[in-house]
């Protein structure tokens, strides 16, 4: 088997000069790779490295410093913890992803697996999940416990069958909505704070200019480095402050530091009841990793060409890869909550380019950020994060969504999708819409009957159930109050 892999990308590999454009050259690239799941892929025998990997590679850097950041932020904020205690766990769960996980497993051993990110939908929380006596290693042990579970038995894949076209598209354009006109208040709100609401204002319409050229000259996978560099230099230009504040360092690497009473989190290692206070939000966890899974393979299907199957995430393998991540991150004295890289692979997928050489770039930048300290402060500077994240992962996101949507019987699921996320939560709205699309009630009503029992009720409906009991449990339905707390104070 892999002789013949290795014979089918050598044997269709040629040279840049053999094709009319770059693109025929990339999907050329996209068609002959056969990666192998669980076994060595190596460099040039079976991808090259394209100057088009690059670009998701820096935007993958620039998300995971401003997300792991904002993970361990959250837990500092609650627990009292420093700020040089946030930067400094912020860069070893960097060097953590980079080394065993970026670059070995996604470079090299599972190229079809996604890149482990952090789980921002998770963030807002943090806060409760320490106000309820959760621990941060106790989290992350059960989370890799419960990803292993759902990976290895392949659920991630079943219930990504289970979701029709018009739930997916709902939700890639909910999330790409709610993520656009967040960082543009965000950028508003940072702007405000030295009194240049303006400088907002100049940075928003220049890049809803420059995205809409490379739109028209079809290089729009260049809006990551070209948008953060624009909105960079305007910034700078018209007065906004900026200061170079992390220093060249390491991190401490000894989990005991991490993990002990009187240094890093102060905490000391969990007992017995911190694993029960945490169950309930790491099955909730693992739970939202579905429709995250779900939305950036979906991007993949629409941004590829045809032909291309072999290079697309698996979507069981990510979940393998992240819950190893996130269980031996934990471990190692790391706060990050794991998931799939959304700013990576949504630019990846824009670029045709497969998952592997990228990957590999991305732990070596990440490397680079976490040790020379200096572009860690860039990378977080609002312009630069905003910008990034609107044109690198939220556009796309709704551009893909209305391409989903366009069929009449799809528009009504992606309607009701969007109305109960907007209600709830994503999670939320996922659940029940998949459960209503796949009765009949909504979308195609012909769908439904083909899925047979299992697909179309059994599943959906337990799915639905289990996780608003957990939700019901902590207190995220708006206006009703948190059962477990209610039963604290019976």
């Amino acid at each position: 088997m892999n002789n013949k892999n290795h014979s089918r990308y050598a044997s269709g590999h040629q040279a840049k000069t053999h094709f009319s454009s770059r693109t025929d050259y990339l999907i050329n690239e996209l068609k002959i790779m056969a990666p192998r799941r669980w076994a060595m892929n190596l460099p040039f025998r079976d991808y090259r490295f394209e100057f088009e990997d690059l670009v998701p590679a820096m935007a993958a850097t620039i998300g995971k410093i401003v997300m792991v950041a904002a993970v361990v932020g959250a837990y500092a904020g609650t627990l009292g913890l420093s700020p040089e205690f946030v930067i400094e766990n912020a860069r070893f769960e960097m060097l953590i992803a980079a080394v065993l996980f970026v670059i070995l497993i996604s470079g090299f051993i599972n190229p079809t697996a996604n890149l482990p990110g952090t789980h921002g939908p998770l963030i807002p929380l943090i806060p409760l999940i320490v106000a309820s006596g959760g621990h941060p290693l106790a989290l992350g042990l059960l989370i890799g416990v419960f990803g292993f579970i759902l990976g290895l038995s392949r659920g991630g894949s079943l219930l990504a069958r289970l979701t029709s076209k018009g739930v997916c598209g709902g939700l890639l354009i909910y999330l790409g909505f709610i993520g656009v006109s967040g960082q543009i208040k965000k950028l508003f709100a940072w702007a405000e704070s030295f009194d240049m609401a303006y400088l907002a204002f100049i940075v928003i319409i220049s890049t809803i200019v420059m995205y809409a050229w490379l739109e028209h000259i079809q290089k729009r996978w260049l809006a990551i480095p070209l948008g953060s560099a624009m909105a960079a230099i305007i910034a700078f230009t018209l007065g906004a402050p900026f200061e170079f504040t992390t220093a060249p360092g390491i991190p401490n690497l000894n989990p005991a530091y991490w993990w002990g009473e009187n240094s890093g989190w102060q905490l000391g290692l969990p007992g017995i009841e911190h694993f029960i206070a945490v169950a309930p939000f790491a099955v909730l966890s693992v739970a939202m990793w579905s429709p995250d899974f779900l939305g950036h393979r979906v991007f993949q299907e629409l941004s590829y060409p045809e032909k291309t199957d072999k290079v697309l995430m698996n979507i069981d393998d990510t979940m393998v890869s992240a819950s190893a991540r996130q269980a031996v991150g934990s471990l190692l004295g790391g706060g990050n909550i794991a998931s799939s890289w959304g700013t990576y692979i949504v630019p990846a997928a824009i670029a045709l380019r497969p998952i592997p050489a990228g990957a590999i770039l991305t732990g070596v930048l990440c490397i680079i950020a976490a040790l020379w300290g200096y572009p860690m402060d860039l990378a977080i500077w609002p312009p630069v994060l905003s910008v990034a994240l609107i044109v690198g992962v939220f556009l796309p996101l709704l551009e893909a969504g209305m391409q989903m949507t366009r069929e009449g019987k799809t528009t009504q699921s992606a309607a009701i999708v969007i109305f109960s996320s907007a209600l709830v939560n994503p999670v939320f709205g996922w659940s029940l819409t998949m459960l209503l699309d796949n009765l009949g009630l909504i979308g195609c009503k012909e769908r439904g009957k083909e899925l047979g029992h299992s697909g179309r009720w059994i599943i959906p409906g337990i799915t639905f159930l289990l996780l608003c009991s957990i939700m019901a449990a902590i207190g995220m339905f708006p206006g009703v109050p948190a059962l477990l707390e209610s039963f604290r104070q019976l």
